[in-house]
């Protein structure tokens, strides 16, 4: 049996540590198909669940999509990407007056949620997301997604790149939320994906598993860029 909320299998819902927080900024997650799929492990869905303002697009090309062209269209709002790049807005480096000047009073924030590969893809054919402004940030804790291997080092979840935005935003008055917990359900998920990775009797899982687990902190070698949403697999 499949939890509907939280899309896991009923034995390991992690429902009962969900706990939404009201924000002022919305977070819209771009979803590549592939990552919508997922059940396991895919931390978009996860996100939405912990933020009530917020919501899931799934596609490729967004170039088209009247959802998103309605809220970049929309005068009123403050609509960005995140994504890491040379010419970004970085929200570690900015003072908290110039941090409310850039965001305003209703940002939008665009998240793209896939792997990579799919997240450069996605970038790449969805003409309106690149006329965006871009807001990035200085990362400088190493992710808890070690089920999982990362491109970079210092690459980030999506639900720890909202984490993240949200403590810059909440130390410059942006927000007032209060994100000690979010993370719990993240936390939970991987810590149920490890034990399940210990039991070499679990037909759905590696029967090789020897019971010592490495982390993932063999990265990629030169890669192209660091990504700070979903990791690749």
């Amino acid at each position: 049996m499949i939890c509907y909320k939280c899309r896991r299998p009923s034995s390991t819902c992690i429902c009962k540590y969900i706990s939404p927080l009201q924000t002022k900024t919305r977070f819209i997650i771009l979803m590549h198909p592939k990552e919508y799929k997922k059940e396991k492990i895919a931390t978009g869905h996860m996100t939405m669940l912990q933020l009530d303002n917020s919501e899931i697009i799934v596609g490729v090309d967004f170039t088209n999509n009247n959802r998103v062209n309605g809220i970049i269209a929309n005068e009123k709002l403050t609509s960005v990407l995140l994504y890491p790049g040379i010419d970004t807005f970085n929200l570690s480096k900015r003072k908290s007056s110039e941090l409310n000047s850039f965001m305003g009073n209703a940002p939008h924030i665009f998240l793209i949620d896939g792997t990579w590969s799919c997240a450069r893809k996605m970038l790449k054919l969805s003409k309106n997301l690149q006329k965006l402004k871009r807001v990035s940030f200085d990362n400088t804790v190493i992710s808890k997604f070690i089920i999982k291997q990362q491109p970079a080092s210092l690459c980030l979840s999506t639900i720890e790149s909202v984490y993240t935005v949200l403590n810059l935003f909440i130390e410059s008055d942006l927000e007032q939320c209060e994100t000690k917990d979010f993370l719990i359900p993240f936390e939970k998920m991987i810590e149920h994906q490890l034990v399940c990775f210990l039991k070499s009797n679990d037909k759905n899982y590696r029967s090789a598993a020897n019971g010592a687990l490495m982390p993932k902190d063999k990265y990629r070698k030169n890669p192209e860029r660091i990504i700070v949403f979903e990791n690749e697999s």
